[in-house]
């Protein structure tokens, strides 16, 4: 069932935003050689409960981290770990902060040092992927307008689209209808009506876009071992048009 928001729900949802947008600001300012997915891991949930809110993620499920942390390779889901980064990896670094039960969800790739042009134009594509998505998040268009719009960008740079892991609706808790995969065909699926909010999560992959879980029951990556970027936004669907509760440029 669709969890539609009001007002004052969205304002709550863009105050967590804040603080999950703030989080992500001062995690890009740590991220380079040496420092470990754990120490970010640490620094992200210190960060979030200082600020009065909570890590979402941390028990959902099972979950045992404040935060996702994925190099290279891994999709999606991937465990904070004590090995350090490297230069040349990319990682993206994925939270869910809850403000007084006010939702948001962002995930942000990130280089390590200097990277390879080609993990630079997976990182470039993706984010503008994100974007191209977020501008079909409008009232009266349907789900599958935003993976449309994703996949013919993506596929037209040469990248590939991951289908085994989707956007989603967003609150009361982590994950809610609708599902927002991000490929299909134009004017179908779910229509967008005012006062949804979904994240819009594309995952782009450097090869092919089938992925493999690994033993942890959690984290996804490439089959062939090639990279993979997300970038993510919280999305109010309003009157208005499409609103950003995690935009980092506020």
């Amino acid at each position: 069932m669709i969890q539609f928001k009001s007002y004052r729900e969205i304002e709550k949802m863009k105050e967590a935003g804040k603080i999950l947008t703030d989080c992500h600001k001062a995690l890009a300012k740590m991220i380079k050689p040496g420092i470990s997915t754990e120490e970010l891991d640490r620094f992200a949930e210190d960060f979030i409960r200082k600020n009065g809110a909570t890590p979402e993620q941390k028990g959902y499920r099972g979950y045992q981290f404040a935060t996702c942390a994925s190099v290279n390779d891994e999709i999606c889901h991937g465990f904070p770990r004590k090995e350090p980064l490297e230069n040349g990896d990319i990682v993206t670094i994925d939270m869910v902060v809850n403000l007084n039960g006010g939702l948001a969800d962002s995930a942000w790739t990130y280089a390590v040092g200097n990277i390879s042009n080609e993990k630079k134009y997976l990182m470039e594509v993706t984010k503008e992927a994100l974007y191209i998505g977020i501008e079909k998040a409008v009232v009266g268009n349907r789900i599958g307008d935003i993976g449309h719009a994703i996949q013919v960008f993506a596929e037209a740079k040469g990248l590939s689209v991951v289908r085994d892991f989707t956007g989603h609706g967003i609150g009361p808790t982590i994950h809610e209808e609708p599902l927002v995969p991000h490929f299909g065909k134009p004017g179908k699926g779910m229509r967008l009506k005012e006062g949804m909010v979904i994240t819009i999560e594309p995952m782009l992959n450097l090869g092919t876009y089938f992925s493999q879980m690994d033993s942890n029951g959690w984290t996804a990556r490439t089959v062939d071992g090639k990279a993979s970027a997300q970038f993510e936004h919280t999305v109010a669907i309003t009157k208005d048009g499409p609103l950003i509760l995690t935009n980092q440029d506020e």
